[in-house]
C-alpha cells in the first residue's frame, strides 16, 4: 500500500489578499497529481474576510480539510498542521506556491522509500517579486551558510519532524533554515530528487525586511554553532554578511559529509564566501 503524503498549506484573509486565484490553482493542481494517497491539509490563522467560506466549499468536495484558530506565525501552523497530519511524508507549500508536475509526488515517494531517506530536495522554479523568475538549483554543501534549497522542494518524513520537535517558533522568518541545519549536523539522510516540480514565491519578508532577516540568521547560527566554537558579535556578522566562517567551525561541520566530500565542502564554502564578498562591491 503506497504510504499516505500530507501537503501542508498556511492560510489568512487570502480573499482580502487576493490570493484566491493563487488558492484554486495551487489546490486543483493538487488534485491532478497522480499520486492516491495524498491528505491535503489547510491550517487558516482564523481568517475573517470570507476564507473560511472558500475552505468549507472545498472540503465538502472532497479537495482538502482545514482548521481555523488564531496561530502565532506561519511556522507554528505548520506545526500545527504536522500534529494533525497522517501521512508518513510531508510537505509545506503556501497559497501562492504550486506543483506543476502531476507526476512529482509519486516520484519523490518513490525515490525516499527506495532509499530508505529522510528528506528530499530538488530545483524550483523561484518567482521574485519583482517579476521575474529564476531556477533555485539546491546547494547542500552551503547548507551551514545559506538556505540551501527550497522548502517548497522538499518532503519530509513526519517521524523525523516529531524526532526534532518541529520548526523551532522562534524564528518567525528564516525557521526552516534552522530545521535544514539540524538535519544536517545530526546526519539526516537526505536525498537529491532529479527534476523540477515546484514553483513558488519567494517569501516577501526576507526580502521586504533584511534586517530583521539578519538577525534571525544570526540567532540561527548562534544556536546551532555555539557548542562547536566561540562566537562573538563580530565573528557572526561576518559569518552572517559575508558567510565567513572560522575554519575550526568549517573543520567541524565537514564531519557532517561523507569523508570523500570534505574537499568539495571546503571548496563550496569558499565560493559562497567569495560570491558574497563580489556582490557587496557591485
Amino acid at each position: 500500500m503506497d504510504p499516505r503524503v500530507t501537503i501542508i498549506t498556511t492560510t489568512h484573509n487570502i480573499i482580502d489578499k487576493e490570493q484566491t486565484d493563487d488558492f484554486n490553482l495551487m489546490v486543483n493542481l493538487l488534485d491532478m497529481q497522480t499520486y492516491p494517497e495524498i491528505e491535503h491539509l489547510i491550517i487558516d490563522n482564523a481568517s475573517t474576510d470570507g476564507t473560511d467560506i472558500l475552505l468549507k466549499d472545498y472540503k465538502n468536495k472532497g479537495y482538502l480539510n482545514f482548521f481555523s484558530e488564531r496561530d502565532t506565525s506561519k511556522f507554528h501552523g505548520y506545526n500545527k498542521g504536522i500534529m494533525r497530519a497522517k501521512g508518513k511524508y510531508i510537505a509545506f507549500i503556501s497559497v501562492d506556491d504550486f506543483f506543476h508536475d502531476i507526476t512529482a509526488i509519486q516520484d519523490v515517494v518513490n525515490l525516499m522509500e527506495a532509499n530508505n531517506a529522510d528528506f528530499s530536495f530538488s530545483p524550483a522554479y523561484c518567482r521574485h517579486p519583482d517579476g521575474f523568475v529564476f531556477l533555485f538549483q539546491p546547494a547542500m554543501h552551503n547548507a551551514f551558510q545559506v538556505m540551501p534549497c527550497a522548502r517548497q522542494a522538499m518532503f519530509f518524513k513526519k517521524s523525523v519532524l516529531e524526532k526534532e520537535n518541529y520548526f523551532d517558533e522562534k524564528f518567525k522568518i528564516l525557521s526552516e533554515f534552522d530545521l535544514i541545519i539540524r538535519l544536517m549536523m545530526k546526519k539526516y539522510k537526505g536525498i537529491y530528487f532529479d527534476g523540477n516540480y515546484t514553483t513558488y514565491k519567494l517569501g516577501e519578508k526576507s526580502y521586504q525586511e533584511p534586517e530583521k532577516a539578519e538577525a534571525e540568521c544570526k540567532a540561527i547560527f548562534y544556536k546551532n554553532y555555539r557548542g562547536l566554537v566561540r562566537l562573538d558579535e563580530d565573528i557572526l556578522d561576518y559569518m552572517v554578511k559575508d558567510s565567513d566562517f572560522p575554519q575550526e567551525l568549517l573543520e567541524k561541520l565537514s564531519t557532517c559529509f561523507p569523508e570523500e566530500d570534505k574537499e568539495l565542502f571546503f571548496e563550496r564554502c569558499e565560493q559562497m564566501h567569495q560570491l558574497r564578498l563580489d556582490a557587496q562591491k557591485q
